[in-house]
């Protein structure tokens, strides 16, 4: 590994649970990862059963991290936290950020152990940047500001990466109270970027799958564009604006293609903290 690379948190210690599917490995099943397991794979075919279009979700909302992820570096931002990074797939964030602009640092977070197996994947610095992968849960903000801190200056602005993220958060786990718990922390000129399921388009469809999570002791709370805008409610939204994924700045990337004229029932946004 070149640049400054290091990981938070021990491998000796960490037990993969195979009894019951991830969100994370179920993402990289979709994108035609192998980091996943037969349990994985039921759950994913089964929500394919909901909504045949899956794999292109999945790999629309990973093209808007590309695009947003670009537009940040071209505009000045040296400094990444993600959290709810997944298991690598290749271009990573630090990848994209660095392409641009070498001496970015980056650190990731997430909550599965198969992504700290894979960790050394995320930390392929530049020589003239960093990154740093966390493993750390998403609803303990303040943990992951303090290990964040290490190699990420909190009086310069950071760009805070929530992609796929916050649909595993309920209500009820705060997850408006995460967000703001983080970007309160962060210095002015800094970004909130956010990809997140939608309920609009179909909201039977997206209860029966909010249901199959809870069967399986997991969480989905799909949320409609105006839930979603309200995490940006304090920001200046970036044009366009809450948007489809597909549509939020296409010309910086290229085109996924998706079968039939529906849309991908996905909201994103990039806002910034003035």
């Amino acid at each position: 590994m070149t640049g400054q690379d290091r990981t938070t948190g021990s491998s000796a210690s960490v037990e993969i649970d195979t009894s019951k599917p991830h969100p994370a490995r179920m993402y990289d099943w979709f994108l035609g990862g192998k980091d996943n397991y037969p349990v994985d794979e039921a759950m994913a075919r089964e929500l394919l059963k909901l909504d045949a279009r899956g794999g292109e979700m999945a790999r629309v909302n990973r093209a808007f991290m590309h695009r947003a992820t670009r537009w940040l570096a071209e505009n000045g931002v040296r400094q990444f936290l993600d959290i709810g990074s997944g298991i690598p797939t290749e271009p990573n964030l630090h990848q994209i950020a660095q392409t641009t602009a070498p001496e970015a640092r980056v650190v990731y977070c997430d909550n599965d152990p198969i992504v700290l197996a894979h960790a050394e994947a995320l930390l392929r610095s530049t020589p003239e940047g960093a990154t740093e992968y966390i493993q750390a849960d998403a609803r303990k903000p303040e943990s992951i500001l303090e290990h964040a801190g290490k190699i990420l200056d909190f009086d310069e602005p950071i760009a805070l990466s929530l992609v796929a993220l916050l649909h595993f958060v309920g209500d009820e786990d705060g997850a408006y109270e995460i967000v703001s718990s983080l970007m309160d922390r962060l210095a002015s000129g800094s970004y909130l970027v956010l990809s997140h399921v939608a309920r609009d388009f179909d909201p039977e469809g997206a209860d029966k799958a909010a249901a199959m999570y809870k069967a399986r002791g997991l969480t989905l709370q799909p949320r409609s564009r105006e839930e979603v805008s309200r995490f940006f409610d304090p920001y200046e939204l970036i044009e366009p604006g809450v948007s489809l994924a597909a549509e939020w700045r296409p010309e910086l990337g290229e085109a996924v293609p998706v079968e039939g004229d529906e849309p991908i029932p996905g909201w994103v946004a990039v806002a910034r903290k003035a």
